[in-house]
């Protein structure tokens, strides 16, 4: 049986590694290593056998895509440079703050809110909803 953890253990854990996002080698390493098959896949997922990755160096452009739990911005930044507008929530302060300095570092335009998914109401609509090693770390869902 999996031990439930906390949702202060989980806060507290999470601030402590925000620092770390970007640190290819660092505590995400293996999220480093997956990001590019992630991509390929929400790619796929969008594109029809028309698209053509070859010619196009923006296929998901104009697409919503929300990012739910995006901690350092990993997943939302290369999705971000393939065209789609996308947005990012975390419950971590820390996380937001180094996924806006990474984005604007990287003179890339993605809306961040620190937002707590447990009372999250959504008024906009998406084309994509994304919830990537998030479920293991809710109490209910």
């Amino acid at each position: 049986m999996i031990k439930k953890t906390s949702k202060i253990s989980e806060f507290n854990h999470f601030t402590n590694l925000a620092n770390e996002w970007w640190k290819p080698t660092g505590k995400f390493k293996i999220l480093h290593t997956i990001t590019p098959l992630r991509i390929k896949y929400i790619k796929s997922m969008f594109c029809n056998e028309n698209c053509n990755f070859k010619t196009s160096n923006k296929p998901l452009k104009n697409l919503d895509i929300l990012d739910l739990g995006c901690g350092g911005g990993l997943v939302c930044e290369p999705l971000a440079r393939l065209g789609a507008n996308i947005t990012g929530f975390d419950f971590i302060k820390q996380n937001i703050n180094i996924a806006k300095k990474h984005a604007k570092d990287s003179s890339l335009n993605i809306k961040y809110s620190h937002q707590n998914l447990d009372t999250l109401k959504l008024t906009n609509k998406y084309d994509a909803i994304l919830i990537l090693e998030v479920l293991e770390h809710l109490d209910d869902w």
